[in-house]
């Protein structure tokens, strides 16, 4: 698998997401600093939602040869900001988690927010279901 680097506000399922795609047990924990984890690289949320840590998350994008942008289909927020994916030299794709709590408007509605932040490729999943997740580990082979 490529080694990526999720981002997304806090609550979206970074974690929960990176759990699921490196084969660990599910368990929920809030991450506080960036950790990694096998190929993948989990972010804090408060990192998007503070502009005083987009630093770190530029130069720690340096490391990941994807980026996947996480948005909750069942949170109205929204923490890209438009065309933010041009601020990484690595390909990015979108997320929308919690899709098994979601209507198919949230869903679309979440999309529409990842194509304004400038994802290339739009993913549907749950993390908690394993709902779409096989797709996306198929892309990121």
């Amino acid at each position: 698998m490529k080694r990526v680097m999720l981002m997304g506000a806090s609550g979206c399922g970074k974690t929960t997401l990176c759990q699921r795609l490196c084969g660990d047990e599910i368990a929920y924990r809030k991450t506080q600093a960036i950790e990694w984890m096998h190929t993948a690289i989990d972010t804090p949320g408060e990192y998007l939602e503070n502009r005083a840590f987009y630093k770190a998350l530029v130069v720690t994008a340096t490391q990941a040869d994807a980026l996947l942008f996480l948005q909750d289909a069942t949170d109205g927020r929204f923490c890209f900001s438009p065309g933010q994916a041009q601020m990484f030299g690595a390909m990015v794709w979108g997320v929308v988690t919690k899709c098994d709590a979601a209507s198919r408007e949230e869903i679309n509605a979440a999309r529409g927010l990842l194509e304004l932040a400038g994802a290339q490729e739009i993913f549907e999943v749950s993390a908690k279901t394993g709902e779409g997740c096989a797709a996306l580990l198929a892309a990121l082979e």
